[in-house]
């Protein structure tokens, strides 16, 4: 196993990203705005609940 310097390896994680496309961002980031877009609608409807006492 030969040793790699850092700064080579992360050269070759670059391209790799590079070659891989944005497949896993945007997963990550439509995920991440769906749940924003639930917790945002629970925070604002949980308002309109009446206590009827």
């Amino acid at each position: 196993m030969e040793h790699n310097p850092a700064a080579s390896w992360i050269a070759q994680a670059a391209d790799a990203a590079q070659q891989q496309g944005a497949g896993n961002l945007l997963r990550i980031v439509l995920v991440v705005m769906v749940l924003g877009c639930v917790l945002t609608a629970w925070f604002l409807l949980r308002g309109y609940k009446r206590k009827d006492d």
